[in-house]
């Protein structure tokens, strides 16, 4: 078959998790036998078709202020035109959209269902209905872990979240599209299709992330360099991605001040830009008797982000926000590493509690710092979670399996 894939943002000119997803199933789709081509977005430079690690892409470039994102995403014109003389020259079987709301914009989904094409949208987040991180069904207050919540997002909390940048007509714009004109919608985790259900959206089935766990082993000399590199030792803690208040940093280096009372060695990794947002988390460490326990790579890929993982103890995952499924539980399970991660989203999809790592509420600090004593106090839990979630991802979350899936979809 023909397949177009949109996606924003794409590798080599960003990693973010819908571009390297968007990567791994190009690549996957072509292994077996299709014939596919990208398209994406960048902010500056020259568009064009180029070619990254054996995938075509097709470059257009767009900029324009964000704080007309609201309006702009439902149609950037001057894009979307481009997107129909490129799918118009392809002549696909199958568009699949994975993140267009920034530059392709939804419109890109009109188009291609018009030019005859199968549509299919992979929902990776909540932009479909809400305008930033979806946190408002949290209670701050409430410290249990609970597994039923109320999605539902109202107008009036989006105006006064948004403000001058709220346009009121965006979602039910984005409802229509959807409705009338992609034929398939893909959450990645069935947390993400209960938030989607809530807010008027009928997702068609989920298909989870997958991961190729053989790309990720490393070398002990590579793991012993890095650690050495770094100035790391025994009980390292990952955290990391994009870092904002929301990944639950803060509440992370709360639990670890209790921690350090019973592992006084331990190190928290953050893999991540050294940005405004880093400083406040150093100043944080300070007051939390962490100073110099907090070691930030900057932002890493390939090998070296694999010898991150292979360095560390455990990855925490403590997001204050709905997660819809977080790619660092999939990377420590890929290099055999235990999980402590947030109840809110979809990680509970893949972390058997007790197993292969703990789901905890990052509101409640003492709980977090508990579990993440007890996996570092105890090497052999360590070994039997890694070896428990490195199982879980070979056999439930392989790339072959997502492909699959993707397949099925495209006939039916």
């Amino acid at each position: 078959m023909r397949v177009v894939i949109l996606q924003d943002d794409f590798p080599p000119n960003s990693f973010g998790g819908a571009g390297v997803v968007a990567l791994n199933a190009a690549q996957e789709l072509q292994k077996r036998g299709h014939d596919v081509l990208v398209i994406t977005t960048v902010r500056k430079g020259n568009g064009g078709e180029t070619s990254y690690q054996g995938v075509r892409v097709r470059t257009i470039v767009s900029h324009y202020p964000l704080r007309f994102q609201a309006y702009v995403s439902l149609w950037n014109t001057p894009v979307v035109r481009k997107v129909e003389r490129i799918l118009q020259e392809f002549k696909p079987d199958v568009v699949h959209a994975h993140n267009v709301h920034g530059y392709l914009s939804w419109w890109s989904l009109v188009v291609a269902k018009k030019l005859g094409a199968r549509v299919i949208l992979t929902c990776h987040d909540v932009i479909s209905f809400n305008y930033t991180k979806l946190v408002d069904f949290i209670d701050p207050k409430d410290l249990s872990v609970p597994r039923e919540f109320n999605y539902r997002v109202s107008a009036w909390r989006q105006l006064l979240s948004s403000r001058f940048r709220y346009n009121p007509f965006r979602n039910i714009v984005i409802r229509y599209i959807l409705r009338k004109y992609v034929d398939t919608i893909l959450p990645v985790s069935s947390a993400l299709s209960d938030a989607l259900k809530d807010n008027g959206i009928k997702a068609t089935a989920v298909v989870h992330n997958g991961i190729d766990a053989d790309s990720w082993k490393e070398s002990s000399e590579s793991v012993s360099g890095f650690k050495q590199k770094h100035g790391l030792g025994d009980s390292v803690i990952l955290f990391g991605g994009r870092l904002t208040a929301v990944k639950g940093g803060e509440k992370l280096l709360e639990a670890l001040s209790i921690v350090r009372k019973e592992v006084p060695d331990i190190q928290l990794l953050v893999v991540g830009k050294k940005d405004a947002y880093a400083e406040r988390l150093l100043a944080k460490a300070a007051d939390s008797g962490l100073k110099g326990k907090v070691i930030f790579t900057d932002w890493i890929t390939g090998s070296e982000l694999h010898q991150a993982y292979y360095a560390s103890a455990l990855v925490a995952v403590p997001s204050l926000c709905f997660d819809s499924f977080p790619t660092m539980n999939l990377e420590a399970f890929a290099c055999a590493k235990p999980v402590v991660a947030t109840c809110f989203g979809g990680s509970r999809e893949i972390i058997d509690d007790g197993i292969s790592g703990y789901i905890v509420n990052p509101y409640d600090v003492e709980t977090m710092a508990q579990k993440i004593t007890k996996i570092l106090s105890d090497a052999a839990m360590r070994s039997r979670f890694g070896e428990a979630g490195h199982a879980r991802a070979v056999r439930d979350f392989t790339l072959t399996k997502q492909a699959e899936l993707f397949e099925h979809h495209y006939k039916n």
